[in-house]
């Protein structure tokens, strides 16, 4: 008589997470959302919602288990025959979920917290009699998972990582010894269950993942819903189920969220921050051609820079031979211009790469002059000497200046050295600027006016340029109240041909824009310009208006004078010299009725809101001083238009690149404007 099979069962329970299917979970979720829906339909859609910030929600999918390492003894009271080795299996993953993601930004956070399970069945392996064996578990855990969330293209692709904290509530497992193959009459033993020892009570792993957010609202709903399928993959690093044997678990998890959120209404923060609080309004001026071309009085600086790790003279600057010489005129310098110079300011740099040019022709024309060449490197003193050396080899090689007439010394720091003790921030580009050969001189033949002493300025080059647009040819671009309401605003300038440029974020009330970064080559040309802002609170508020753009062009004749005053690293005090020299020189050189434009410029080292208030400091020491010199004078009839530009390369007089471009960025230009 053949035996009964027997099977031992786990006892019954009324209710188990994995009862809950994924089938189930979107039968409920459609049900909720249809609900939403109908609810929202019924009411009166008249306004628009911004992107919620806030999102509740459930995830729900699929884990794919894969078992690696062995495990055999299961607990104290049962063994396997033999080891078991690789498995998988598919369990169920069910979790609410809370997430934050502003809307206009990259990054967010995300937490789910639910049911996890790492169900899975052991490849079957035969034992000692033959007969083939299974092992399956229900593992599975209480899920806690914190992920940052970061979408890349500002898109709704996002990818997201954070670590896993488990905590086990199951672990119960099965083993199965089947029939021997070759007595297949012989009836299976009993399963056997039970629950694994040594399980580890907490695991703290780790998951990656992306997804993909489908909006199922649009912005017409105040509670918005985003369905988003995504796939995460939790690696086997920290995830050994058992404090024993080697058994690890890598997951990968795919599935879907539903997510919903409350927006804020658009039309009232636009109502109340555009109409109470933000005036949005242009200024373009008609920037007619007029009858001013500015005569430059250029400054001169005493320096010549040296390559890092280098003795020998900058190719950037102009190194003329003996027989070009006598055709070096300091008025006609486009002939000996550099072969590296971008356009901006060309005619400026070209000046000044030509220093060592113009101070050999000067020493031609005042035999009695002499100088003395300090080479200052953070390599030591005998290095800056060399670096001194080879800038007198060239003139008296070139110039043929009599050697007695050029004393050379080396020394580790400049006299007026950029890096400052303690320093630790942009160390690159001081050193840069202090590894250089200063050009010493008692000879007034040589200096600017009013000037005397080893860090006097050689005299400036007279040149009449073709003036760059005035920041007073700029569209103005009127934003008031922005600074307070807006946490951003963008520009968007439309064309005729339905082309469109962007500008922006800012944050200012007031911008300016140069007509020609408008315009193109364009002489004028008609637009629509938005404005786009953004309130602290998330709202959207826009506001268009038309725009006619006249792009600037330079005067005919030659009357204004333009001046600047240097400043050295960080500084917004005119040293005394330059105070003579702008009560002296320039104030009464000042029209009356004239205008007086000073505009201050850092170069791009430290941060840009201390170079934007260190400029408007310059500008105004400037300023205080000629207004000192003018009110000594008795006189009233002089207007003064000033700017701090800091550091922003659209307007600053030269680019960045060099230690040379940078000095001269550390500026007060001084527009003198006749009256009409």
């Amino acid at each position: 008589m053949k035996s009964k099979n027997i099977h031992t069962e786990k006892p019954c329970v009324a209710w188990s997470p994995t009862h809950l299917t994924i089938k189930s979970v979107g039968i409920i979720a459609l049900a909720w959302l249809s609900f939403q829906t109908t609810a929202q339909a019924q009411e009166t859609i008249a306004v628009k919602y911004a992107k919620p910030s806030w999102y509740f929600g459930v995830a729900g999918g699929a884990n794919f288990n894969f078992y690696r390492g062995s495990t055999q003894q299961m607990n104290a009271s049962f063994t396997s025959p033999k080891t078991f080795h690789d498995g998988f299996g598919a369990g169920l993953f069910i979790a609410p979920l809370l997430e934050y993601r502003p809307a206009d930004s990259r990054w967010g956070v995300m937490l789910q917290a639910g049911y996890d399970s790492r169900k899975g069945d052991f490849d079957q392996v035969t034992t000692v009699c033959d007969c083939p064996a299974d092992l399956s578990t229900d593992l599975s855990y209480i899920t806690v998972e914190p992920s940052v969330r970061f979408a890349p293209f500002k898109s709704n692709f996002y990818l997201y990582g954070g670590p896993r904290l488990a905590f086990n509530l199951d672990k119960s497992f099965t083993y199965q010894l089947g029939t021997n193959p070759a007595f297949p009459e012989q009836t299976a033993n009993a399963a056997v269950t039970g629950d694994f020892d040594r399980i580890e009570k907490t695991i703290v792993s780790m998951q990656i993942g992306a997804g993909y957010d489908i909006p199922l609202s649009t912005d017409a709903n105040k509670t918005q819903f985003v369905l988003s399928p995504f796939v995460s993959f939790q690696p086997y690093f920290g995830q050994n189920p058992r404090s024993t044997e080697t058994w690890n678990n890598t997951t990968v998890r795919a599935g879907v969220a539903l997510k919903f959120g409350q927006g804020k209404n658009i039309q009232e923060a636009t109502d109340i921050k555009a109409d109470k609080e933000v005036s949005f309004s242009v200024d373009s001026p008609s920037n007619a051609p007029g009858d001013l071309r500015l005569t430059e009085i250029f400054p001169l600086r005493n320096y010549v820079y040296f390559n890092n790790g280098s003795t020998e003279i900058a190719n950037r600057y102009v190194l003329l031979n003996k027989d070009q010489v006598k055709d070096f005129k300091e008025d006609q310098l486009e002939v000996f211009a550099p072969k590296n110079l971008s356009d901006r300011s060309k005619r400026q740099m070209t000046v000044y790469y030509n220093i060592l040019n113009i101070l050999g022709d000067r020493m031609q024309k005042n035999p009695n002059a002499t100088i003395s060449l300090v080479g200052s490197s953070e390599q030591g003193p005998a290095d800056g000497l060399a670096m001194s050396e080879s800038v007198k080899k060239y003139l008296v090689d070139v110039f043929a200046i009599n050697p007695s007439r050029i004393s050379t010394k080396g020394q580790t720091k400049p006299n007026i050295p950029s890096e400052q003790p303690g320093g630790t921030l942009e160390l690159g580009l001081l050193r840069e600027g202090d590894r250089r050969v200063s050009i010493e001189s008692t000879s007034p033949a040589l200096l600017m006016e009013f000037q005397s002493g080893p860090d006097a300025q050689l005299k400036p080059v007279k040149i009449i340029p073709l003036q760059e647009a005035p920041a007073s040819s700029y569209v103005t671009f009127n934003n008031k109240g922005a600074a307070e309401a807006l946490s951003t605003w963008s520009l968007q300038i439309t064309d005729e041909q339905g082309k469109t440029q962007a500008f922006g974020p800012y944050t200012e009330d007031e911008v300016k824009i140069p007509g020609k970064a408008i315009l193109g080559s364009r002489p004028e040309g008609d637009f629509k310009v938005k404005m786009i802002g953004q309130t602290k609170s998330g709202a959207v508020v826009e506001n268009e208006t038309p725009l006619h753009v006249v792009l600037w062009t330079p005067a005919k004749t030659e009357e204004g004078l333009r001046y600047s005053i240097i400043y050295e690293f960080n500084k917004s005090k005119a040293i005394s010299i330059y105070e003579k020299y702008l009560t002296d020189v320039i104030t009464p050189k000042i029209p009356v009725g004239a205008t007086v434009l000073v505009h201050g410029h850092t170069d791009v080292i430290g941060g840009e809101d201390y170079n934007r208030d260190l400029s408007l400091a310059r500008a105004n020491d400037v300023k205080n001083i000629i207004e000192s010199a003018l009110s000594k004078a008795n006189r009233k009839d002089v207007k003064f238009e000033l700017n701090g530009f800091g550091e922003d390369e659209s307007k600053s007089p030269f680019e960045n690149k060099t230690p040379e471009e940078r000095s001269y960025n550390r500026t007060v230009i001084i527009d003198i404007v006749p009256v009409k």
